[in-house]
């Protein structure tokens, strides 16, 4: 595959991290923080940008964008929209346009929370858009505005990503599970739980393809690990893979849990068009689930060594 060259605004997040740890020594990736590159100041972006592009061609490598900067607190957000809107939506279009004038190919990530929820099977990349709260609004914003700003541009929307860092259903449900004798998990909200570090592998692939001019021509994909659960599934197989009863989980609704953003019930995403563009096929939830409470059980492992020595 063609070396290449990849600007991650948002790199220290839970893609940005995993695209750090996977990409192939060959390869160039820069991930600037929020601090470093401000996706809502688009003159300071497209200044940002444009070295890096220089700097890429001029060792022959070719450049690609990979926009993980995402304001991604959905409760937050009902209560401040204008801010997510500023990242999630006017940053996203500042960072397209840059990507326009340097001639800068970009991969936009996107949402489940763009869907209300009311499908009966996993949603198709083409899929009407009808989302449920102020997040999934600002995403789908950010979606239109990348896709209308002359760009060579794709959306990729995902599904509750977890990692080994960073805050997440997985790494919450770990914590909890060492805190509290019983814990309550919402089973009315279906969904495609997705490992950063395949989501990661997944955009790679797409950036090789798009570096050597051959993008796929969908231009919205779907990403996630195949299959579905309910959080209630999830946190249930997340307690067993860390040696724990799954009893422990208890089932509650979205009504009794009580959280400010709606979520959608059914939030599927197809791969369809994933696979059908010529990209690795992703794996089921349940294989790359495992690999991850594995590093956790090893994390806790190192911890009571630690406290041993100490």
């Amino acid at each position: 595959m063609m070396r290449k060259a990849i600007w991650v605004p948002g790199g220290r997040g839970q893609v940005g991290t995993e695209l750090a740890r996977v990409c192939p020594p060959e390869n160039v990736l820069v991930a600037p923080t929020s601090h470093q590159v401000d996706i809502t100041d688009p003159k300071a972006t497209t200044a940002a940008l444009g070295r890096f592009a220089a700097a890429a061609r001029e060792f022959g490598l070719p450049p690609v964008v990979v926009n993980a900067a995402a304001y991604t607190d959905a409760d937050a957000a009902e209560s401040d929209e204008r801010r997510a809107f500023r990242v999630n939506a006017l940053g996203a279009g500042h960072l397209a346009a840059a990507c326009r004038e340097h001639g800068v190919p970009l991969i936009y990530l996107s949402t489940d929370y763009v869907f209300d929820g009311t499908a009966a099977e996993p949603y198709e990349a083409s899929a009407l858009a009808n989302p449920l709260n102020a997040y999934g609004r600002t995403k789908l914003a950010g979606e239109r505005a990348v896709l209308n700003s002359g760009a060579e541009a794709w959306v990729v929307r995902t599904a509750w990503v977890y990692s080994t860092h960073s805050v997440n259903f997985v790494r919450t449900m770990a914590r909890l599970e060492r805190e509290r004798d019983e814990v309550a998990v919402v089973d009315d909200q279906t969904g495609s739980p997705t490992s950063a570090a395949d989501l990661a592998s997944g955009l790679l692939s797409l950036a090789g393809r798009v570096a050597e001019g051959a993008g796929p021509a969908e231009r919205v994909l779907h990403y996630v690990n195949t299959g579905r659960a309910s959080w209630y599934e999830l946190a249930r197989t997340v307690f067993g893979l860390l040696g724990a009863d799954p009893r422990r989980v208890r089932p509650c609704t979205s009504a009794e849990f009580g959280r400010p953003a709606r979520r959608p019930a059914y939030s599927v995403l197809s791969v369809r068009a994933w696979a059908a563009s010529g990209l690795p096929a992703p794996r089921p939830w349940q294989a790359a689930l495992p690999e991850v409470t594995a590093a956790l059980r090893a994390e806790r492992a190192g911890e009571g060594r630690a406290v041993q020595r100490a």
